[in-house]
């Protein structure tokens, strides 16, 4: 397979950069050939084989961070996003479609406008993550709604702006550090049978992505925008997905946004480190635009050379004055500290800087006490190395949990 070059290159990089030398490794658990293990300490959750058998590895290897966490979105904080969900309902869109005003009844009814635009490999991959963890699949499925509601920032830098012409893409995920996502921060290290591999940026439980890169030095974030009510069509998460594990090129992960009905407003950094090359997008339920390296557009007016620069208002213009600033001297750590406050909102989820053609990325969350992840330590690593680790034999395989009613 074309990836496995792409490993090799990366792997040698890698080796010579000696990016995660010294790195602490704990296996944790086991189940069938998905992994469970602790990087200096970072959770790293290894799937591997069918939707199913991912789905489930997944489900029963995070069973109880999976069953915590969606009992604290819908016992808690879903009781706040009622309160704030009921003003919108009254509003175009939302009005039209007669939703109920409290977060699960909503989900529910959006899942089933855009049932039949989700391919069968989600389904199967959810329903997996419900059995292993013992929750139905309606409360897996709702609780994988959420990413549809962030709001980001993100950016490409290559060629001119930076030292010897090293492709950066810096990724800002700003949500609501109050969700307590950040307690369950995850990176899956997936092998789907007969797509590529990638690592998906994200929590327990949650199968789609809003950040991540796979092993054909393709690399994707997002930033949600407005449009609440345009919900036919495949949710961003999961095309977000789809793209990692089918894209070989810019060009092919391009094509999975523009090809498939969409949802809502949102906008996409994508890069591929191979071609060297990068685009900001606008992909939306009836937009669909793309921006070069260096290209203006009239919600991004200012240009720089070799640059995509993606986020609004101050924040935006922070980012292009840091970015001028800099310019022609990034390296991975100066490009880390461009996501800092207040290019990052104080609700700064996490934040990604990958390095896409060596398949290194750094990886900061916000703290439990709900501090913004720009003020957080980086953790590295290196796709390459994560996916040629190997779980230590010695320790059990995890049972399969009891399956419990739904409530």
């Amino acid at each position: 397979m074309r990836w496995r070059s792409s490993l090799l290159v990366a792997w040698l990089v890698m080796a010579l950069a000696n990016l995660s030398a010294g790195a602490e490794t704990k296996t944790v658990a086991r189940c069938g050939d998905g992994y469970l293990e602790l990087v200096d300490g970072y959770r790293v959750l290894h799937v591997k084989g069918t939707p199913r058998e991912m789905g489930y590895q997944h489900g029963v290897l995070l069973r109880d961070e999976i069953r915590e966490l969606v009992r604290f979105l819908f016992d808690v904080k879903a009781k706040e996003f009622d309160q704030s969900l009921g003003q919108e309902l009254g509003k175009g869109p939302m009005k039209a479609l007669g939703l109920k005003p409290d977060a699960k009844s909503m989900i529910r009814s959006i899942a089933a406008i855009q049932k039949k635009f989700v391919p069968d490999w989600y389904t199967e991959e959810l329903q997996g993550v419900a059995d292993g963890c013992g929750l139905s699949f309606e409360e897996i499925q709702a609780a994988n709604f959420i990413p549809e509601l962030f709001h980001c920032s993100g950016f490409a830098l290559v060629g001119s702006a930076t030292k010897g012409g090293t492709l950066y893409h810096g990724r800002i995920l700003d949500y609501g550090v109050d969700w307590r996502l950040q307690d369950f921060a995850t990176l899956v290290v997936a092998e789907p049978a007969g797509k590529i591999p990638f690592v998906n940026v994200t929590y327990a439980g949650f199968i789609g992505s809003v950040t991540g890169m796979n092993a054909e030095s393709v690399s994707v974030g997002e930033m949600g925008g407005r449009g609440l009510g345009h919900w036919a069509g495949v949710p961003m998460a999961v095309l977000m997905r789809w793209a990692l594990q089918e894209a070989h090129s810019l060009d092919e992960a391009v094509a999975v946004f523009r090809d498939q009905p969409r949802t809502c407003e949102y906008y996409y950094v994508i890069t591929d480190g191979k071609a060297g090359q990068a685009v900001g997008m606008e992909a939306s339920w009836n937009t669909f635009n793309t921006v070069g390296l260096g290209e203006v557009h009239p919600k991004l007016p200012e240009a720089v050379p070799n640059c995509v620069l993606l986020s609004a208002g101050d924040r935006y213009t922070e980012l292009v004055k840091r970015v001028r600033a800099g310019h022609g001297s990034f390296d991975a750590d100066s490009a880390r500290r461009l996501m800092d406050r207040p290019v990052a909102m104080k609700s700064n989820l996490h934040s990604v800087l990958f390095e896409p053609a060596t398949g290194a990325f750094w990886v900061a969350n916000a703290s439990v006490a709900g501090e913004p992840a720009s003020s957080q330590p980086y953790h590295g690593f290196q796709l390459g190395e994560l996916l040629s680790h190997r779980p230590d034999a010695s320790v059990a395989e995890a049972p399969a949990p009891v399956l419990v009613p739904a409530r």
